[in-house]
């Protein structure tokens, strides 16, 4: 084993921000992360043992315990649980033999779960030593494990190929795009260098200026004005600055940026380095979620053609401009969403969000001036580049310029990718996708708002309805409380610890939930979910515990008969506790029956 970690160590030449890289290198040779190992990564990169096992320990996709030489992550999502999961997971532990969570007895497989993997348009979904399978079913499933006790490589058992950039040898994956509809900016044709020769035409304050006019915002769902953050930046002395493209969409129910990684990484790259050119920046991140590990050698790919015809590396285009991205890939963590947990993760720490300020256009990635956008934000700042300010100014609405791409998924008959101008009404996206009656269409995903149909003509904008692009549907025949109580337990589950609002808070939350659909609620259960949910969201450290109560707040605000319908409003409490089901296991152990006095 000391001989394959120093291989490791220098293939990354002993770079302590790769640790993370480091990590899920011994993870996939080891199936897990060995104590000696810890060892002899602190050794070799000089850090404390500690710094190592807390990196090692803070990702879902790292492990300590050996997870199986194949190992199948199913992923629980609302959509997939609403789409058969259950059943899936039931074939998956027949077929193996083992329950979820374990790994078999001989270390042949090994069966876990995970929090949404980017497939909500075709669930239930897995990843199988991180290759997607979508659209599972017990047959499937079945034939799948058949396979793997065949002694069969995962990669030939991916079935039928996907559409567009999917089915080429460098991803080889059986997801499909679903672009259902498409605009100018994103999947429209695209000539590569189109939008850099445009923007090194201009001085780099007029390219800031340019997009400060065009009314470019965030597109991950904070809506910060683009042109701002690049100005700030910009402004900020140091020896360097650095451009990171979050592509960690880890919200349930978004899968858009998946697609834009397949199908528009160019324009995505381009933006990027449009960006490096406005603030005088040299070196780029593209920050990746670990569930999108198959898309690797695309996107390297991707890149060295951009070497290749002078879009990326030194001297761009021929001009004295040079900048170049490097890949860093997670290890699942939703948190890691989060700009600063994120620049914690491409640093090969824990993602624990920073205290801000500083903000990152201030003291950011290794502490220098760094600008975090997302993947859609890049990809509209290349079309302005390319197009002007006026022209993507003239779409959407006053306070919400350009288009949006929108993840439709649910109980709809064509879910899928959608690029609708801001402003558009959640009843026109219903139209679009086909949606049955619905019981309520969740907008931003489980962090933000769910609609009911009397606010259906509502629109999707900043100024009204604000999304990072998550649209599901959930129809009439749903349970809400299912879905919410699922989106309850990602966020607690996703919690990163750091601060006790959050950490409680939400499991506090969960527990009333479930308290409520047991039918031992009250009323004065509602006021309290109520209270103790702003108390969470006021006091939380970051974005995650600011938002994660919402999926209760925001349907007892809007469907609050559906809970009064679950709880009883003639006591103020009802008691959970059965003394018979405490003391079961006792009696049966003494043989005896206790005596009860009654008072």
């Amino acid at each position: 084993m000391r001989g394959a970690i120093r291989a490791i160590v220098q293939k990354h030449n002993g770079e302590r921000r790769q640790l993370l890289a480091m990590l899920r290198e011994v993870q996939a040779a080891f199936r897990c992360i060995p104590e000696d190992a810890i060892t002899f990564l602190a050794e070799d990169l000089d850090l404390s043992r500690v710094q190592v096992e807390g990196t090692a320990t803070f990702y879902h996709f790292l492990s300590r315990e050996h997870r199986g030489n194949v190992t199948v992550y199913l992923n629980t999502s609302a959509m997939s649980e609403l789409s058969g999961g259950l059943e899936v997971a039931a074939a998956f532990e027949e077929a193996v033999g083992t329950r979820f969570g374990t790994t078999t007895a001989d270390r042949a497989i090994g069966l876990y779960t995970t929090s949404c993997i980017g497939m909500s348009d075709q669930e239930p979904a897995a990843l199988i030593n991180d290759v997607p399978f979508t659209r599972l079913t017990p047959d499937r499933v079945r034939e799948i494990v058949a396979g793997l006790r065949a002694g069969k490589d995962v990669r030939e058992l991916v079935g039928p190929l996907g559409d567009g950039r999917n089915a080429t040898p460098l991803i080889h994956a059986e997801v499909h795009n679903h672009i259902r509809h498409t605009g100018s900016v994103f999947f429209a044709p695209f000539t590569p260098g189109a939008a850099l020769s445009q923007a090194l035409e201009m001085a780099s304050l007029e390219v800031i200026d340019s997009v400060k006019k065009s009314g470019l915002r965030g597109r991950g769902g904070a809506g910060f004005s683009t042109g701002q953050k690049w100005a700030s930046c910009r402004a900020t002395e140091g020896e360097s600055r650095y451009v990171i493209c979050n592509a960690d969409e880890g919200e349930p129910g978004t899968f858009k940026d998946r697609v834009i990684l397949t199908e528009c990484a160019e324009l995505m790259f381009e933006g990027m380095t449009v960006a490096g050119y406005a603030v005088e920046a040299k070196r780029g991140l593209l920050y990746l979620r670990g569930e999108y590990a198959y898309l690797v050698p695309h996107l390297e790919a991707v890149l060295q053609r951009m070497r290749d015809h002078h879009l990326l590396g030194k001297r761009i285009l021929g001009t004295h401009f040079s900048f170049d991205i490097a890949l860093r890939v997670g290890a699942g963590a939703y948190i890691c969403g989060e700009e600063s947990a994120l620049i914690e993760s491409a640093e090969g720490k824990r993602g624990t969000p920073r205290n801000r300020p500083p903000f990152p256009t201030v003291s950011g990635y290794r502490h220098r001036p760094t600008i975090v956008n997302n993947v859609e934000t890049f990809g509209c700042a290349a079309r302005i580049a390319e197009h002007g300010w006026q022209w993507f100014r003239a779409m959407g609405t006053a306070a919400s310029a350009g288009v949006k791409l929108l993840s439709v998924s649910g109980d709809c008959e064509r879910p899928g990718v959608y690029e609708v101008p801001w402003g558009t009404t959640v009843h026109d996206v219903l139209e679009r996708c086909g949606a049955a009656p619905a019981l309520c269409v969740q907008v931003g995903g489980p962090s933000r708002t769910y609609v009911p149909p009397s606010q259906f003509h509502r629109r999707i904008a900043y100024e009204d309805l604000d999304t990072g692009g998550a649209v599901t549907v959930f129809g009439a025949h749903r349970d809400l409380l299912q879905i919410v109580r699922n989106h309850m337990q990602f966020f607690a589950n996703e919690s990163c610890g750091f601060c006790v609002p959050c950490r409680a808070g939400n499991t506090l939350l969960l527990k009333a939930l479930d308290k409520i659909r047991a039918g031992h609620g009250t009323t004065a259960d509602l006021d309290a979910i109520e209270h103790l949910g702003s108390i969470v969201i006021k006091t939380s450290r970051c974005g995650l515990g600011q938002t994660s109560p919402n999926p209760l707040l925001s349907t007892l605000t809007h469907f609050r008969d559906t809970y009064l319908q679950r709880v009883r409003s003639d006591v103020d409490f009802v008691s959970q506790f059965n003394l018979e089901a405490a003391t079961a296991e006792s009696i049966a152990v003494a043989g005896q029956t206790p005596v009860t006095e009654q008072a």
